[in-house]
């Protein structure tokens, strides 16, 4: 339903409860970006369907092998990625909104407990930035693209240089 041009939708994020008629679509846009990091922080997917397209798009080169077309595919990759690194957390100190358009700069902190396709299990944590931009439609992810610089976490992690190079210094 729409009032002079404005959403009457309610948002419900946390404890806090705010309308989306006294928002800027920009500003609606950042809270849902931030509704979704926490909801991954918290280990709370169900929390996404409120807030991700059904048939999300996601885009990145940094994980080529990766394909994610839908809701469901994002949530299994986030179970992949929570077994790879169960204490992984998110923070995004700058994000940016223009129309449907949001870009953040984030963090990503935890330690490698499972298998990162052919790297095992280190036991190290690793601090890892990452940028993306998300394209919201009806009030709702709808495409992000993402990308950080495997080789930092691949060295932090003690895989880079791989072992056959070192032995060949």
């Amino acid at each position: 339903m729409r009032l002079r041009g404005t959403s009457l939708a309610v948002l419900f994020l946390g404890a806090g409860v705010a309308t989306a008629a006294a928002q800027s679509p920009e500003a609606q846009h950042e809270e849902t970006f931030r509704a979704m990091v926490a909801a991954v922080n918290d280990r709370a997917l169900e929390r996404l369907d409120a807030l991700i397209a059904d048939d999300l798009v996601r885009h990145s080169q940094a994980t080529p092998d990766v394909t994610v077309r839908s809701l469901d595919d994002f949530k299994e990759f986030l179970r992949s990625d929570f077994a790879m690194v169960p204490d992984s957390r998110i923070e995004c100190p700058m994000v940016a909104a223009q129309g449907d358009l949001l870009a953040s700069w984030c963090t990503y902190e935890g330690t490698q407990q499972g298998a990162m396709g052919p790297f095992p299990p280190t036991g190290k944590r690793f601090a890892l930035d990452f940028a993306g931009f998300m394209r919201f439609e009806g009030g709702r992810i709808a495409e992000m693209w993402v990308t950080w610089d495997n080789l930092a976490a691949l060295s932090q992690l003690g895989h880079f240089p791989p072992p056959e190079a070192e032995a060949g210094s």
